[in-house]
């Protein structure tokens, strides 16, 4: 299923939790692991002056302070990398979304992993108020071919391999790319697929009747049997459930009934070129509450029916 992972790393401790998926996911399913951490951005032209994306703070480039850089990447990750995992660590220079997609690229990953952002985590810091996800991980999202597996919360970490998978609908073009990834990955893994829908009463523009409520629910219905459940031909660990309220907070809701290790949903739902897509808000919000790893799928290309 995931041959090759790629784990963008800024060495910080906002990405602890997304390190225990990443080791984890490569020793469970013989996986080539890339951890990958982008130094940062020359100052000025090809000056050897570098502000560390971490600290913000201006250092002067060497291959002795490249060599410090892995030696500290190895040092914070020293437990995981003992778990015998096939793992390559590299640290280079430049703009981070960008060398993250290049090395995506020339290694032709299955999955990229990442946390939702490289600030405020620290111990005292609480997640909701961070209302939005990294630049660099909405960027990477944005252009990635392959799926993009954001760990955001410690507890998402603490996780069993994939046995329940939640796939969240919302019959956008995207959507469709989502699906796939997600049937393919559970029928890979032998694992449950649920299918949910959430419809939108959370504001007072979306106020309706009862009636049209009891309609919309039953048209939301035949549009997953339709366009989702038709497609599992005799795959039979799945099935399909329609909710009404507040969509980001049914989804996870759901997947925490669900004890769901997966939840998998378009990078955005509105019908745009992949090139203009934007995280939708919906997908920003459940990445940052989910109590499991939330993958984004934007592109088609790797998540085609074998």
């Amino acid at each position: 299923m995931f041959k090759k992972i790629l784990f963008a790393t800024s060495g910080s401790p906002c990405c602890d939790a997304a390190a225990r998926v990443a080791f984890d996911l490569a020793a469970r399913y013989n996986a080539k692991l890339f951890v990958y951490h982008v130094l940062g951005v020359p100052s000025r032209g090809f000056s050897q002056v570098v502000v560390d994306v971490r600290t913000g703070e201006k250092v002067e480039l060497d291959d002795d302070y490249i060599l410090w850089v892995k030696d500290e990447l190895k040092s914070t990750y020293d437990r995981q990398l003992k778990m015998g995992v096939d793992c390559e660590l590299d640290a280079v220079v430049g703009i981070p979304h960008r060398e993250v997609l290049r090395k995506a690229r020339s290694e032709d990953v299955d999955l990229i992993i990442m946390g939702a952002s490289t600030t405020g985590c620290e111990a005292d810091s609480d997640a909701y108020q961070r209302h939005f996800a990294g630049s660099t991980l909405q960027r990477v999202a944005k252009a990635s071919k392959a799926p993009v597996l954001v760990v955001n919360r410690p507890v998402a970490s603490f996780w069993g391999g994939f046995t329940n998978i939640v796939f969240g609908a919302d019959f956008s073009r995207a959507s469709e790319h989502a699906f796939k990834f997600a049937l393919k990955t559970a029928k890979e893994l032998d694992a449950n697929l649920h299918v949910f829908h959430a419809i939108d009463v959370g504001s007072a523009h979306n106020l309706i009747s009862q009636k049209e409520l009891d309609d919309t629910l039953i048209e939301a219905r035949d549009r997953v049997r339709r366009k989702y459940l038709i497609q599992a031909g005799d795959f039979t660990k799945i099935s399909a459930d329609i909710w009404e309220g507040i969509p980001y907070i049914e989804i996870v809701k759901y997947a925490r009934e669900k004890q769901a290790d997966l939840i998998i949903m378009a990078h955005h739902s509105k019908d745009v070129s992949d090139e203009a897509a934007v995280f939708g808000r919906t997908l920003e919000q459940v990445l940052l509450r989910a109590t499991c790893p939330v993958a984004s799928v934007n592109r088609p290309d790797k998540v085609q029916l074998v």
